[in-house]
């Protein structure tokens, strides 16, 4: 996948590339759940987002370029995943 097939809704941003997207929910129980889900997987997949704001009804995230300083796959699935993650929260 290249930065010109981003997962739905990711913009690049920033000198070194890294993905953001703004996630809008309905009640601070929704954010709150999104979270928790969004910390089970980081620890499962060992990818972390770098920068996370929040507040009572959004959460904002940035994940950075891997070490080679570039966005690889492993970012761009994480993305993708953190996608699934918010579709589920109306299930």
């Amino acid at each position: 996948m290249s930065l010109a097939e981003l997962p739905d809704g990711w913009e690049s941003r920033g000198g070194l590339p890294a993905l953001f997207k703004r996630f809008e929910f309905e009640s601070y129980n929704e954010t709150r759940a999104f979270l928790d889900a969004l910390a089970a997987l980081a620890e499962e997949t060992g990818l972390h987002p770098q920068n996370i704001n929040f507040a009572s009804t959004y959460v904002n995230i940035t994940l950075d370029t891997n070490d080679k300083g570039e966005l690889g796959e492993a970012e761009l699935g994480l993305a993708m995943r953190i996608n699934q993650l918010y579709l589920k929260k109306s299930d």
